[in-house]
C-alpha cells in the first residue's frame, strides 16, 4: 500500500500567482471550453464553426454556394460567395477588420445587430477559435474588386494583409490544418460526417447549394456531393421518413410558420406507422440536441392541439381523459427550425436553447394552424387520431403487462429466477458472465462445461418475438424475453436501472448459421431498443465459437475463418483432418470451454453503439414490416456473402 504522507505547502499566493493569458492563448490553454472537446467530434467542430460563418451570410441573404473540401495533409477549405468579410481598417482596433475577426475573440458582425439579423454564433467565437487550435490558416476575401489574402500560424499573424490579385466577384475562402498537438487523437476527417451535418444545413435552408469534396488522395478515394433541397424542411421530413422506412398516415407534409418580432419559427411534420417519434430542432440552423424552449413548446402545443380537435370533433367524448402527448407524438416525425437575432445557447457547443420568447411563438403557432389544418383534413385528422388512441390503449396495456412482468419476491425476500437460468455462484456483478444461448441442448453442454463460480448459464428455445414487429405491451410478458430480463436484473423501458445489472458480461452465445445469425439479430434489436444502456456501457457481447477445427496427429486448432483454415492446414504440412463444427449442441463441454467459455482461448465481440441513428435505420430496414428495403439490401449485398450454412 503506498504509504501518503501530510504536506505543508509553502508557496504563497500572491499577485504572481495569477496568470493572465493573452490573445488566443487562453483557447489554445482551455480547447475543450471553446469545442466542448479535443477527439473526433472536437475536429469536425472546427469545420462547423466556418461554416456557420457561411451560412450567417446565407441567412442575411447574401450566400448561396457554399464549399467545403477536404485535401490531403489534414487541410480543409470552405469557399462561399457571400460579401466577403470586410478587409478596411477597424475603428476600434487600427487593423484590418477581417484580421480583428481571426485574431480577437468575441469579435465579428454578431453584436449590436448590424452586421447580422439572425446568426448561429452567439459568442461570436468561431472563426478566431478555428484560427488559434490550427497549426496554420490561411484566409482569402474577395470584395468585388481585389483578392486579400492573409496567413496565421497558432493564432498568431504571420503576413500581413496583402492584395494578390483583381476580381469581381465576392466571398470568403478559409483554408486551415488543425494542429495535431491539440488533436492528439486523430486529425483525419470524417467524410460521412461533414456529409450529414452539410446535408443537414441545405435541408435548413432551402434553395442554398452545400457542396461536399474530398480531395484526398493519400488514403481516400476522391467524391464530390451537392445538396440542394428547394423544399426546405418539407424536403427534410421526406427524407427522415425514407430513413426510418416506415408508411405515411397522411399523404401531405403538414407546414406551419410565423414571424414575430423579428423571430421566425417554422416547422414541418408528418404522422408515419412507426411506434416511436423523431423531432428534431434547429435554432438558427444549429441543431440542438438537448432541445430546448422551441421543442418544448411544440411537443405541448401538438398534443394540446390534437386534444382540442379530438373533443371538439367528438373523437373523443366529454367525460373521456385527455390523449398524453407521449401518444399524441407516436409515429410522428418533425423538425422544428426557429431563427432569432438574440439566440441563447447553453454552451458555445449551442446543444439546448433557452429564450424563453420563442417558446410562446412556437406554441402559439402550433396550437393555431396545426389546428386549423385538422379542421380543414378532416380524414387525416380522424386517422391521426385513431392511431393516438390506440398508442393510448397500447400503453395502458404495456403498463399492466410491465406490472406482471415484474420480479415477484419469494420465501426470504429473494427475487424469483428464471427457471431454466443456471445461475453462477457468486454474487459479485463486476466479475459475473451470463451466456444467452440458443437451444437446450447447447445450454446443457454449457452448463457442463462452464466454470460455475462465475458463468451463469440462460438457455432460450425457439425464435423469440421481433420488437420491430411489436408494441410495448406485447414485448412485457414475452416468454422468450421475460426470462432475460428477470435474470439481468435491471428492469425494462423507463424502469431500466443499470445499478441493478446482475452479470458485468452478457454474452449472446448462437450457432455461426443463418439461424443462430437471426437470434442475434433478434436479441440485439430487443437490447437496442429497450435496454440501449447496456450497449452504450459496453456490456453486450457476441461469442464467437469456430467454424473448423484442424487436426493432425495430437496437435489441433480452432478456426473461425476459412483463412485461419487454410493457414492452419499449412502449418501443419499441408495435409490435416478437418472437421467442420455443426452447431454449439453437437459440442461436447470440453470442448466448449475450450473454443467459447474459456477467458484465455474464446474470441468476444463487444457490441458498440457508435452511431445510433444508422443503427436504428439498419434495425428498422432489417427488421421491420417494410420488405422492400430489406430486399433491395439483399440484392446490393448478396455478392459479399460467402459460406452461408443454409
Amino acid at each position: 500500500m503506498e504509504e501518503i504522507k501530510n504536506t505543508v505547502v509553502t508557496e504563497s499566493y500572491d499577485e504572481n500567482s495569477i496568470q493572465v493569458l493573452e490573445g488566443l492563448e487562453a483557447v489554445r490553454k482551455r480547447p475543450g471550453m471553446y469545442i466542448g472537446s479535443t477527439g473526433e467530434r472536437g475536429l469536425h467542430h472546427l469545420v462547423y464553426e466556418i461554416v456557420d460563418n457561411s451560412i450567417d451570410e446565407a441567412l442575411a441573404g447574401y450566400c448561396d454556394k457554399i464549399t467545403v473540401e477536404l485535401l490531403d495533409g489534414g487541410l480543409v477549405k470552405v469557399i462561399d460567395n457571400g460579401r466577403g468579410i470586410p478587409v478596411g481598417i477597424n475603428p476600434q482596433k487600427g487593423i484590418p477588420t477581417v484580421t480583428v475577426v481571426f485574431t480577437i475573440l468575441h469579435a465579428g458582425g454578431k453584436f449590436g445587430g448590424g452586421g447580422y439579423k439572425v446568426s448561429g454564433g452567439l459568442h461570436g467565437v468561431g472563426a478566431s477559435v478555428v484560427n488559434a487550435l490550427s497549426n496554420w490558416l490561411e484566409v482569402e476575401v474577395k470584395d468585388g474588386k481585389n483578392i486579400y489574402k492573409q496567413r496565421y500560424e497558432k493564432g498568431n499573424i504571420v503576413t500581413d494583409l496583402e492584395v494578390i490579385g483583381e476580381t469581381s466577384e465576392t466571398g470568403t475562402t478559409v483554408t486551415f490544418k488543425p494542429d495535431p498537438t491539440i488533436f492528439t487523437d486523430t486529425t483525419t476527417y470524417n467524410y460521412e460526417i461533414l456529409k450529414k451535418r452539410l446535408r443537414e444545413q441545405a435541408f435548413l435552408n432551402g434553395g442554398i447549394r452545400i457542396e461536399l469534396k474530398d480531395s484526398r488522395t493519400d488514403v481516400f478515394e476522391p467524391q464530390c456531393e451537392e445538396f440542394y433541397y428547394e423544399g426546405g424542411i418539407k424536403s427534410y421530413v421526406d427524407f427522415l421518413l425514407e430513413g426510418m422506412k416506415k408508411d405515411r398516415l397522411h399523404d401531405d407534409v403538414i407546414y406551419l410558420k410565423t414571424e414575430v418580432n423579428d423571430q421566425t419559427a417554422e416547422i414541418a411534420l408528418l404522422w408515419s406507422t412507426a411506434y416511436d417519434s423523431k423531432i428534431m430542432s434547429f435554432a438558427n440552423t444549429l441543431y440542438t440536441v438537448d432541445g430546448g424552449t422551441h421543442e418544448q413548446g411544440f411537443r405541448q402545443a401538438a398534443a394540446n392541439a390534437v386534444n382540442k380537435y379530438a373533443f371538439d370533433f367528438k373523437h373523443l367524448k366529454e367525460g373521456n381523459p385527455r390523449l398524453k402527448g407521449e401518444d399524441i407524438l407516436e409515429g410522428m416525425i418533425a423538425v422544428v427550425s426557429v431563427k432569432l437575432s438574440d439566440a441563447q445557447f447553453e454552451s458555445q457547443t449551442k446543444a439546448k436553447l433557452g429564450n424563453t420568447s420563442i417558446g410562446k411563438v412556437v406554441r402559439d403557432l402550433v396550437n393555431d394552424q396545426l389546428y386549423r389544418y385538422l379542421e380543414e383534413h378532416p380524414s387525416d385528422a380522424k386517422i391521426i387520431i385513431e392511431k393516438s388512441i390506440a398508442s393510448s390503449n397500447a400503453r395502458e396495456a404495456a403498463q399492466k403487462a410491465r406490472e406482471a412482468s415484474r420480479n415477484k419476491s419469494g420465501i426470504g425476500g429473494k427475487t424469483r429466477m428464471p427457471e431454466k437460468l443456471k445461475d453462477c455462484i457468486s454474487d459479485d456483478p463486476t466479475n459475473t458472465e451470463i451466456y444467452i444461448v440458443e437451444g437446450d441442448s447447447a445450454g446443457g453442454s454449457a452448463v457442463e462445461g462452464r466454470n460455475s463460480t462465475y458463468q451463469a448459464i440462460l438457455p432460450l428455445w425457439g425464435k423469440m418475438l421481433n420488437v420491430e414487429k411489436a408494441r410495448d405491451d406485447k414485448v412485457y410478458g414475452n416468454d422468450k424475453l421475460s426470462p432475460v430480463v428477470t435474470a439481468l436484473g435491471t428492469g425494462i423501458g423507463e424502469n431500466f436501472d443499470i445499478e441493478k445489472l446482475r452479470y458485468d458480461k452478457i454474452v449472446i452465445m448462437a450457432d455461426a448459421d443463418v439461424d443462430g445469425s437471426h437470434i442475434r439479430t433478434l436479441l440485439l434489436t430487443f437490447f437496442f431498443r429497450y435496454m440501449p444502456q447496456l450497449i452504450e456501457t459496453g456490456h453486450i457481447y457476441l461469442a464467437q465459437p469456430p467454424l473448423f477445427r484442424v487436426s493432425k496427429g495430437k496437435q489441433h486448432f480452432d478456426a473461425f475463418t476459412d483463412e485461419e483454415k487454410a493457414e492452419y492446414i499449412e502449418r501443419l504440412g499441408g495435409t490435416a483432418d478437418v472437421q467442420r463444427y455443426k452447431g454449439l449442441g453437437e459440442m461436447d463441454p470440453d470442448q466448449l470451454w475450450e473454443t467459447t467459455l474459456n477467458p484465455e482461448t474464446r474470441t468476444f465481440l463487444r457490441v458498440t453503439m457508435s452511431d445510433a441513428e444508422e443503427a436504428d435505420a439498419t434495425f428498422t430496414m432489417l427488421m421491420g414490416e417494410e420488405v422492400e428495403p430489406r430486399k433491395q439490401f439483399i440484392e446490393e449485398n448478396a455478392v459479399f456473402a460467402t459460406d452461408l450454412d443454409i
